[in-house]
């Protein structure tokens, strides 16, 4: 889809971003400690539920009847949306939804926004696209706040700023705060509650100050127009009531049927991605707020972005598709050794480990190098599948795309079915996996090719030539056995009973 964007500047292939990540001992422990204490809270929290399985099943059932079902639903929230007094307005990429957003917040005269996190406005770039119209936008989520006065990126759906440890954001706050506003003091120790109470400070007068804000969502409920916001600081409540206007971008994929559908959701969010029970701050709001004078609850104007950028395209793909069901949890980042030793900046995307290694060359396509190669960005352990609160089956799709990447074939782009060519430098495993095809159809050739192996092991090669010397630079081969299966097999059957 023309204008596809995932909010991030062009980037190496996957293998050679995450052979540098490696090599910083400093980014690596940070990721091993914050996962690791994640994922054990995470487990203690699920395990409380007798009835997780069954929950994991119905906010799968949930996603999968509403994506069979999109087009309905959508109509019905923007019915709603509108009815409420709210404006529905439909992206069908980037660049249109950015043209959206920037309008609307020139047309009010202001020239900065609050907002509160949202991984969709990531995807898009917005923030880049406001700096061009010479509007500022000011990130009020802690990590956010954290990775914009880096002028960093994100590096996790759920805490962006995993990559940073306590003395790097003191010394962050130190330098960066007074550039963009308040201060932070000059004696600022690394303690939590001193980085804590320097960011509360420093927003508090944005807050105060702010006309415009920008917000995601988590959910749409279709049936009453309501929108969802969980999140665990605060500042998402003060995004969503203190502004005269509020506008909301949010992925086509995040609707669901009925307000009821929220108490599956309102379960499982909160234990897979904070293990907390139920969540600190959940906002919802439908359309305006119920007066319009100087009194009135919440902003008097509201506008609902819906995003495409990919997703309808996704959506055609009986396999991929599940990777639609995700409600960002960040459960599979927190489980994956991939994840953990290359961290998200390796991923060339905001949607990091593996849900973005499915998500991303889904949503932009395999033609670029690091999109290629992010299906490859997994050793396939399961870990992710097991952990997903919708039961997405990632190593399915990452089998689904490496196949795409390998061998090509038909797949949507722009609504329109056509067929793409195998990603550059696979014809070596092409002519590989089409030379096994015809060894395993013969098991006479077979059975003679084990029989040569077995008999030239000592001759095995520590490192395989050509194309092969990918491989054999991150892996040992395997010793090859004296005998074969099938000779120890057949020498068991005929040996006498024990």
């Amino acid at each position: 889809m023309t204008g596809t964007d995932l909010g991030m500047p062009a980037f190496p292939p996957f293998p050679d971003a995450a052979r540098e990540a490696v090599r910083n001992e400093v980014l690596r422990a940070n990721l091993r400690h914050a996962t690791h204490t994640i994922r054990d809270k995470r487990a203690r929290a699920v395990a409380e539920l007798d009835d997780w399985d069954r929950l994991r099943a119905a906010g799968k059932a949930v996603k999968d009847h509403t994506l069979r079902n999109l087009d309905r639903y959508l109509l019905q929230l923007e019915a709603a949306v509108t009815a409420a007094g709210g404006t529905v307005h439909w992206a069908v990429d980037a660049e249109e939804a950015n043209r959206i957003v920037t309008g609307l917040v020139l047309a009010t005269g202001e020239r900065e926004v609050v907002k509160v996190k949202s991984m969709a406005t990531q995807e898009i770039g917005l923030n880049e696209a406001l700096e061009a119209a010479g509007i500022a936008a000011y990130e009020t989520d802690l990590a956010e706040l954290i990775v914009q006065l880096g002028h960093d990126r994100p590096s996790h759906i759920l805490v962006p700023a995993i990559h940073r440890n306590r003395g790097e954001i003191r010394d962050l706050f130190r330098t960066e705060m007074g550039r963009w506003g308040r201060p932070a003091p000059q004696d600022l120790g690394d303690d939590p509650r001193e980085l804590a109470e320097a960011a509360r400070l420093h927003l508090r007068e944005k807050f105060l100050r702010a006309k415009v804000a920008v917000s995601g969502a988590n959910f749409m409920v279709a049936e009453t127009g309501t929108m969802v916001v969980l999140e665990s600081e605060g500042n998402g409540r003060m995004c969503l009531t203190l502004p005269e206007t509020l506008i909301s971008v949010v992925g086509i994929e995040k609707v669901v049927p009925t307000f009821r559908d929220l108490e599956i959701f309102l379960q499982t969010l909160p234990r897979s991605s904070t293990a907390e029970r139920m969540n600190p701050y959940t906002t919802m709001w439908t359309g305006t707020g119920p007066s319009k004078g100087a009194d009135g609850d919440g902003p008097t104007a509201f506008h609902l972005v819906l995003l495409d950028n990919g997703r309808t395209d996704t959506l055609a793909d009986p396999t991929g598709r599940q990777a639609l069901r995700c409600i960002r949890c960040s459960a599979c980042l927190n489980v994956c050794p991939v994840y953990e030793r290359a961290g998200g900046h390796a991923y060339g995307s905001v949607y990091p480990g593996p849900i973005g290694a499915v998500l991303s060359p889904q949503l932009r396509g395999t033609a670029a190098p690091i999109d290629a190669t992010l299906p490859y960005a997994s050793t396939l352990c399961g870990a992710c599948y097991d952990v997903c609160p919708v039961a997405i089956d990632i190593p399915e799709i990452l089998v689904h795309l490496r196949e795409r990447v390998v061998q090509g074939g038909p797949v949507t782009r722009g609504g329109v079915r056509v067929r793409i060519r195998p990603a550059h430098g696979h014809t070596a495993e092409r002519a590989a996996m089409r030379a096994a095809r015809l060894l395993l159809d013969r098991p006479g050739a077979l059975r003679a090719g084990e029989r040569l192996l077995s008999r030239a092991r000592r001759l095995r090669p520590r490192r395989l030539p050509g194309p092969g010397r990918a491989w054999t630079d991150t892996r040992a081969l395997p010793d090859v056995p004296a005998e074969s299966f099938r000779d120890w097999w057949a020498r068991e059957r005929k040996s006498p009973q024990k």
